[in-house]
């Protein structure tokens, strides 16, 4: 920290701006993401780091849906009323589902495509929409879709452009093991995409973060043809006045932008990795460069912090309060449903090169352990029921559905984060000293369980992804037995 006494006046000056944005309820808040470059990290792999932040009792499901072909006159009915045409085919992928939730399952496809998003309000307040819009469903249709990330945001902007997007507003990261994007949508039709510097990293909470746009570069930037002329017609932008069109200014939501749950978790995660010191006032970057290549491990402990070392850290190490119950809101926090880091990597054959490390309900509490795209099925207890039914029922689920059951493996997730919550400063150390020797353990063998799938296997995909089958379920049981 570069200034304590302007740290100390910027936090009164940002309850001030809290009491003046009553209107932004705290769901507006969800979810932290990051998004690393291939030259940017340590292995040569995209990565992507995302917690999953929900409000309220919820629960969260994990499938493999297998690849399926579709008839010609096959149609997707939207949540809203809508319908679009069915493509021939879709993709498999992982998806994490989280039921009667809309803006919060994750995904990544048989291509390493990955998928998770941010809610960002945005100052639209008149949308266009067709049949009700589009917004649950998006991703899954990204998923179904796209072989890179690219291809995922162009699916996505004609779909937005067609049909209207259904919410306030939203950022999409998208990865894969080329290159990763961050797609900027608005209530309505309008959307901006811009694509992630290879060496350098984002950082992106809850608002926009993309600056300014050249959508005549279409290697770095997509979007809708009319997104500074509309923003002109309605009086957000005027170019002789405000200069340069920054997107996040002239469409983001400026109690959301300047909200202090935002800047403190930005002023962190960025000051985490970046080659620079920002201080909590400073106009943050679209990208930065690290202070050192980034690796998984990086990644996981960004996704587990309290501002611990930092002025922000209200907890007295812990010995005051549990860090989930502070007035600061931390990048992990009682909301946290799941984290994972995406590692995505194009020098491997995408079933073994892509994988998704994922910690179960608080990553701060449980270990990433890792989720081999090519699966071919979930082990017994993270799941009910089937992909098949999660989707139909997926806003009309069982009445039990969040009744405590030892069967699911969420619920000992559950009970383990919230017992430990109890009593969080006596039990954190040895928590995190044991998930530390899991996680090194796990990275460490990697290397050489992918080496003896492709020197003695390299023939059969089949027979390697049924030993990548054996032994992600190997290490989500023995995580399970661990915190049972």
């Amino acid at each position: 920290m570069k200034n304590f006494f302007l740290l100390i006046s910027l936090f009164f000056a940002f309850h001030f701006q809290f009491a003046q944005a009553q209107d932004l309820h705290e769901n507006s808040f969800n979810c932290f993401s990051i998004l690393v470059g291939k030259e940017a990290s340590k292995d040569g792999s995209v990565l992507f780091a995302h917690n999953e932040d929900d409000y309220g009792t919820r629960i969260v499901n994990w499938y493999k849906v297998p690849e399926k072909n579709h008839g010609l006159e096959e149609t997707i009915l939207l949540k809203n009323g809508g319908e679009i045409d069915q493509v021939t085919k879709t993709f498999s992928y992982l998806w994490l589902e989280m039921p009667e939730m809309e803006f919060s399952d994750g995904f990544m496809n048989e291509f390493g495509v990955t998928i998770a998003s941010d809610a960002c309000r945005s100052k639209e307040d008149n949308p266009a929409l067709v049949d009700g819009g589009i917004g649950y469903g998006l991703r899954r249709i990204m998923a179904e879709r796209a072989q890179t990330a690219k291809e995922a945001v162009k699916i996505a902007g004609r779909l937005v452009e067609e049909k209207g997007y259904s919410s306030s507003g939203r950022t999409y990261c998208i990865a894969g093991p080329d290159e990763a994007w961050v797609l900027s949508i608005v209530n309505g039709k309008h959307w901006v995409a811009q694509r992630v510097p290879d060496d350098e990293v984002v950082v992106i909470p809850n608002y926009y973060t993309i600056r300014e746009v050249d959508l005549s570069d279409t290697v770095n930037f997509l979007g809708s043809s009319d997104l500074i002329q509309y923003s002109t017609d309605r009086g957000w932008y005027n170019p002789a006045q405000d200069g340069n069109f920054i997107f996040r200014n002239v469409y983001g939501e400026p109690g959301s932008i300047n909200h202090k749950d935002n800047i403190l978790r930005m002023w962190r995660g960025v000051n985490m990795l970046s080659n620079d010191e920002f201080d909590l006032d400073a106009q943050f970057p679209f990208s930065f460069h690290p202070q050192k290549k980034i690796s998984l491990s990086d990644l996981m402990q960004v996704l587990r912090d309290h501002y611990e070392g930092t002025d922000m850290d209200l907890t007295n190490n812990y010995l005051e309060k549990n860090p989930h119950e502070t007035e600061n809101r931390t990048i992990c926090c009682s909301s946290t449903q799941y984290g994972f880091v995406a590692q995505l990597r194009s020098n491997l054959p995408a079933y073994i090169g892509s994988v998704m490390w994922l910690a179960p309900y608080r990553p701060c509490v449980h270990p990433f352990f890792p989720w081999y795209a090519g699966i071919t099925e979930i082990p017994d207890g993270f799941y009910r029921g089937n992909f098949t039914s999660a989707g139909e029922e997926h806003f009309s689920p069982a009445v039990n559905l969040y009744e405590n059951n030892d069967s699911l493996a969420y619920w000992s997730f559950y009970k383990n984060a919230e017992m430990i919550d109890q009593d969080y400063g006596n039990l954190i150390k040895n928590v995190q000293k044991k998930n530390a020797r899991l996680e090194s353990k796990w990275i460490e063998e990697q290397s050489a369980f992918e080496t003896m799938l492709l020197t003695k296997y390299s023939n059969n995909p089949d027979t390697i992804k049924e030993l990548l089958t054996r032994q992600t379920a190997k290490y989500a049981n023995d995580v399970w037995k661990m915190v049972k």
